[in-house]
């Protein structure tokens, strides 16, 4: 009953601004040839009749058995046409607004005091600028979008140097290599995926290291990876941890009650431990291993996922992680959740030397050019993407090898990160 009660505000929502919109559309294209003009507003209509018939069919139809890849482009699709048709809505809104100040004025003033408002740019009225000013940028958008679809496997090597004073002398030059948010259930090009890990092992590392969401939902979408991934290798191993989608917590399992217990979940969760180590790697549960080079040792801590956004999972115990090494000078963490460097890393383990995390994708959407870092992750995360530094402590963010909900990259693309300590 709910979820009917919300297709109906929600295509009452998409009618109100398919027909706002199309009062910019119809003027943009009132002078054209009457065939022009019909194939706009048939393309238009026809375009709004596909997304309003969607959602009334969402309710009825088992969404989540259908293939990933087919829901995250019509996701993609469907999110971006709104998002583009509320940009062009601003710039609407604006010139009505306007319009309406300058109505008000002329209404209780004599006319004859007014100077005219209605200017000409380009030799295009106000009105018909904001309009097409509005449509170009929804227009622009929506093509970015599209465009991303091609830039989803584009992975991009991050290397820096990093250097720490507690660093034992035998671990200078030690070469790590980080990846993060693997997403597997989102793969379709086998090819472009087997080139990525090529990659991965083409920068030579020491050590890979994971930090966290091997698949969307469920173990079973790694299956077809396995060959693939267990590629990975390194002379001092590949550590892994959980990301806050390995629990499965997002997927509608047939057997959840009403209090959220579930045995298929469960027992989703346990398969996909036992995939880490099928893959040749050492999954990390709230614990540490001693790595030891030349007489010399560093810690390497792992643990579940913890985040300071209650609607994520919070099962990180980095008090267990901690313990058995904290006479070690130096320490590297491994913490899906950035969030979790200032909440707790930060306050309560200063001698936790660097942090790797990755979790936010930079939201797969942004512009990072020399002098410009921007994405809206920065409006949820005050780490989303990159290094970050508080006093001798240092936290990486991993763009994310994969990808998830929109099947692209826009300026923020997939990464491999490789840290040499020095």
């Amino acid at each position: 009953m709910r979820s009917g009660l919300n297709s109906i505000i929600l295509v009452v929502f998409l009618l109100l601004l398919d027909i706002y919109v199309f009062q910019a559309v119809r003027a943009m294209v009132y002078m054209s040839l009457p065939r022009v003009r019909n194939i706009t507003y048939a393309v238009y209509w026809s375009i709004s009749a596909i997304c309003v018939t969607m959602v009334l069919l969402l309710p009825y139809i088992n969404w989540h058995s259908w293939p990933a890849q087919v829901k995250s482009y019509l996701m993609a699709i469907f999110l971006g046409l709104v998002v583009a048709k509320l940009l062009a809505v601003v710039f609407l809104l604006i010139d009505d607004v306007r319009r309406g100040i300058v109505w008000l004025i002329r209404r209780f003033t004599n006319e004859k005091d007014i100077v005219p408002t209605e200017g000409v740019v380009s030799g295009l009225t106000r009105s018909q600028f904001l309009s097409r000013l509005g449509l170009i940028t929804g227009g622009a958008f929506f093509a970015t979008l599209v465009y991303g679809f091609s830039n989803k496997y584009n992975y991009r090597v991050h290397k820096l140097k990093l250097a720490f004073r507690d660093l034992p002398s035998s671990f200078r030059g030690l070469r790590i290599v980080q990846i993060s948010d693997i997403h597997s259930g989102s793969f379709a090009d086998r090819e472009a995926v087997v080139k990525g890990v090529n990659m991965i092992n083409a920068q030579k590392a020491d050590l890979v290291l994971f930090t966290g969401d091997l698949v969307n939902d469920r173990a079973d979408e790694m299956a077809p990876w396995m060959d693939v991934f267990n590629q990975i290798k390194a002379p001092m191993g590949v550590y892994s941890t959980l990301g806050n989608h390995d629990y499965g917590d997002y997927y509608p399992w047939p057997d959840k009650t009403a209090s959220g217990h579930s045995d298929m979940q469960k027992q989703n969760l346990e398969r996909l431990k036992a995939l880490h180590g099928e893959l040749g790697w050492k999954l990390m549960m709230n614990e540490s291993v001693v790595l030891e080079k030349g007489g010399d040792q560093i810690a390497l801590l792992g643990v579940e996922n913890w985040s300071a956004i209650k609607r994520f999972p919070r099962h990180g115990d980095l008090r267990r992680a901690y313990q058995g090494v904290s006479h070690i000078p130096f320490k590297i963490l491994l913490s899906h959740d950035p969030t979790h460097w200032d909440a707790q890393i930060r306050p309560e383990y200063p001698d936790i030397a660097l942090t790797l995390a990755g979790h936010t994708h930079g939201m797969q959407f942004g512009v990072e050019i020399p002098g410009l870092k921007w994405s809206p992750a920065q409006y949820f995360y005050k780490e989303w993407a990159g290094l970050y530094k508080a006093g001798e402590q240092r936290l990486y963010v991993n763009r994310g090898f994969g990808f998830l909900g929109y099947p692209g990259r826009v300026g923020v693309l997939p990464e491999i990160t490789v840290i040499d300590l020095i």
